[in-house]
C-alpha cells in the first residue's frame, strides 16, 4: 500500500484510553500454530471403520438425535480424505494389517481414537488367541474411550477431548502422550 501513496502507521501512544480499550476488543492476536490447531480441531473428518457391536453406537452419534454435523465432524469413507480414525470394537489378528495400512494411508496429521474395551484392551475376549491386546499395539491412540459398549454421547466427549488435545499441542507445541 505503500508504493501507492497511502501509508499505514499507528501510534499507539498518541490513542485515548477509550480508544486503547475499544482496540483491545476487536483486535484478536494469536499464532499460525493455534489458529491452524483451532482450525483443524473444530474440523475433524474421522472415517467410518466399524469391527463390532461398538460400530451401531458410533452411528448412532450421526444420527439426528446426537448429530455429531455441529461439532464439524463429518464421517468420511475414504481414509484419504480422514484425519481420525476411530476403531470401535473388537480387533483382531486377521484385521491388524489392514488397520496398519489404513493408518498409513491417512494424511499427516492424523489421530486415533479407540472405542470401547475390546478396542482398548481386548475386552472380555482378551485371553483368546486371534484378539490384539488393545489397538494400541498396532497404531498410536489419542484417546481411550472405556465402556462395553460405550454410548454415543461418551463417544462425543472423546472427540471433545481429542479437540481439546490438539488445541493444548498447537498452543504449547509439545505433542502429548
Amino acid at each position: 500500500m505503500e508504493k501507492e501513496g497511502v501509508k499505514v502507521e499507528l501510534k499507539l501512544d498518541e490513542l485515548t484510553p477509550k480508544e486503547m480499550e475499544e482496540m483491545r476488543h476487536s483486535i484478536f492476536l494469536s499464532t499460525l500454530e493455534q489458529i491452524k490447531g483451532w482450525a483443524r480441531s473444530n474440523s475433524l473428518w474421522p472415517m467410518t471403520f466399524g469391527l463390532a457391536c461398538c460400530a451401531i453406537e458410533m452411528m448412532g452419534v450421526g444420527s439426528s438425535h446426537y448429530d455429531l454435523d455441529r461439532f464439524g465432524s463429518f464421517f468420511r469413507t475414504s481414509p484419504r480424505q480422514s484425519d481420525v480414525m476411530i476403531v470401535s470394537g473388537t480387533v483382531t489378528k486377521k484385521m491388524a494389517p489392514i488397520i496398519s495400512r489404513l493408518y498409513e494411508q491417512m494424511p499427516e496429521p492424523k489421530w486415533v481414537i479407540a472405542m470401547g474395551s475390546c478396542a482398548t484392551a481386548g475386552g472380555p475376549y482378551v485371553h483368546s488367541y486371534s484378539v490384539v491386546k488393545g489397538v494400541d499395539q498396532i497404531v498410536p491412540v489419542d484417546v481411550y474411550i472405556p465402556g462395553c459398549p460405550p454410548n454415543p454421547a461418551a463417544l462425543i466427549y472423546g472427540i471433545n477431548k481429542l479437540k481439546e488435545k490438539i488445541r493444548y499441542e498447537a498452543k504449547t507445541g509439545k505433542r502429548v502422550i
